[in-house]
């Protein structure tokens, strides 16, 4: 697994990269410091980024959260002081381990695994959502256009649904599909 390091300080930097070698981790990069770090960061492609920032200005905090959003790999920020809105916008810019004071050479590798857990764990919330709401979107249509079938027609729900399964069927396509079609046709057609 490559693990990239960015931080300002070389001596708290090899501290990482020691106890990521200690946790039998030794696919280290590390970048010193904001100048060309996403250029560094596109050309390294690591798995895990661990961000240490002995004391963050609100400038800095926005930057690496911006980093973090582009990113979407998991992201371990080491801070030594924050405060509850600085807590936030690192847990809103999707950082998955966020620790205060709390570098110590032991504690990386369970850092970078706890990341990478919740990391795991967001990316599967975000992609159950992306399914959920594209159900949701495909069965508006899909109501949709059996309303129009049953008023162009004159039938009824199951017998629309059944039009619009069985041409679904008969083209190779899928029933959104075909919903969309006649919503599309109805627009345009309008009451002829």
């Amino acid at each position: 697994m490559r693990i990239a390091i960015i931080d300002t300080s070389t001596t708290r930097a090899a501290i990482i990269s020691e106890g990521l070698r200690e946790a039998g981790l030794d696919d280290i990069v590390v970048i010193d410091g904001m100048l060309g770090m996403v250029a560094a960061l596109e050309k390294a492609a690591p798995e895990v980024v661990l961000i240490n920032l002995e004391n963050p200005s609100r400038d800095v905090l926005e930057e690496f959260f911006a980093v973090s959003r582009a990113l979407a790999r998991p992201i371990a920020m080491f801070v030594d002081q924050s405060d509850a809105e600085s807590t936030n916008a690192a847990v809103d810019a999707g950082v998955s381990a966020y620790i205060v004071d709390g570098l110590a050479k032991q504690r990386i590798k369970p850092v970078i695994d706890l990341a990478i857990r919740r990391f795991q764990a967001f990316a599967r919330l975000q992609a159950e959502l992306h399914e959920a709401r594209s159900a949701l979107a495909d069965r508006t249509t899909i109501d949709r256009a059996k309303a129009i079938l049953m008023k162009r027609r004159g039938i009824d729900e199951p017998t629309a649904y059944g039009l619009l399964r069985a041409q679904a069927m008969r083209s190779n396509r899928r029933i959104v599909e075909i919903a969309d079609a006649i919503i599309t046709s109805d627009a345009l057609m309008g009451d002829l």
